[in-house]
């Protein structure tokens, strides 16, 4: 995997306050600034592990007591056995056809490119962690063996202007205000910079109290309204919200979790109805979407957002 070591990205990192260079402390990593509070009386942001806590925590839905548990890496769904993985977490086509057009249009030599909340490696961009000559960045609100620090989205410490791409997959669902994050994807990327977002539309709460936002097609491409799009869609349709819903449905009527898991389990060739459902009734009824785009300046307007939409209720 192209995953930088810490030690080649620490010029980098700055203060999540005020953004100034970090210096190094007895304890670890500290603001530079005189008069920031992140770095007064020489301290030092707090570290998890090997993992330096760069979050600004008056200022952050983050508990800092949750910045102590450590993610196990890799593949999500990993440790289940392979035959069950496929039934329960198919592999995403769209994120690797996706991934791979990202991957293409960098720039060389050596791009770097940020992911964020990247705990995980993501269901089909694992391509991403194999391409020689990109170098990874990522972080996420633990430490894991696939990130290098520990942050939080809506005020990510690196400069403006620092990275080529950004991923952010089945994130912003998890984020308090998705808009501020998005503005930070923006800060961060270089011009012209690329990002490639996925977001859930039609699935049901799956992270408890950290799970707030779903995006209609329409409403994911104005939350990216400051970048060309490149490409947008769902990334599952009906057939795959369908057991979603079953899955959830049969949670709730049994009061167990492990039943309603059965159910997707003995439901999964119902995703197979996502390949007849023609593209636009697939937007209105997707279970997520994605976005790839472009950095630039100019912003969408109101009344481009209402000519964008492509779903099957057109003139309806």
């Amino acid at each position: 995997m192209p995953l930088a070591e810490l030690s080649a990205i620490r010029k980098l990192l700055v203060c999540p306050r005020c953004r100034s260079e970090l210096t190094d402390r007895p304890g670890g990593l500290g603001c530079a600034a005189p008069g920031c509070p992140l770095g007064a009386a020489g301290t030092a942001f707090p570290t998890v592990g090997p993992w330096p806590v760069l979050i600004d925590f008056e200022r952050s839905v983050v508990d800092p007591d949750a910045t102590a548990a450590t993610a196990p890496g890799g593949r999500g769904a990993e440790r289940l056995p392979a035959p069950l993985r496929r039934v329960l977490k198919p592999p995403n086509r769209v994120a690797a056809h996706n991934v791979e057009l990202l991957l293409r249009s960098l720039p060389d030599p050596e791009p770097r490119l940020l992911v964020v909340g990247g705990a995980t490696v993501g269901n089909g961009v694992e391509e991403v962690y194999r391409d020689p000559r990109v170098q990874v960045i990522a972080f996420d609100i633990v430490g894991s063996p696939v990130t290098q620090f520990v942050a939080d989205a809506h005020r990510v410490p690196l400069p403006s202007g620092s990275v080529d791409a950004v991923l952010v997959q089945a994130v912003l669902e998890h984020v308090l205000d998705p808009a501020l994050v998005v503005a930070e994807i923006h800060r961060v990327l270089k011009d012209g910079g690329l990002v490639y977002a996925e977001t859930p539309f039609l699935q049901q709460v799956h992270a408890g109290a950290h799970d707030f936002t779903r995006f209609t097609a329409s409403g994911h491409r104005y939350l990216f309204r400051r970048f060309e799009e490149l490409a947008a869609g769902p990334v599952a349709g009906p057939g795959t919200q369908l057991v979603w819903s079953l899955d959830h449905a049969v949670r709730g009527l049994t009061r167990s979790a492990l039943a309603g898991r059965a159910t997707r389990g003995l439901l999964f060739w119902l995703r197979g109805l996502d390949r007849f459902v023609p593209p636009d009734f697939a937007q209105d009824d997707a279970s997520a979407v994605y976005f790839l785009g472009r950095r630039r300046e100019r912003e969408m307007t109101a009344g481009e957002i209402v000519d964008y939409y492509r779903g099957a209720q057109r003139g309806g």
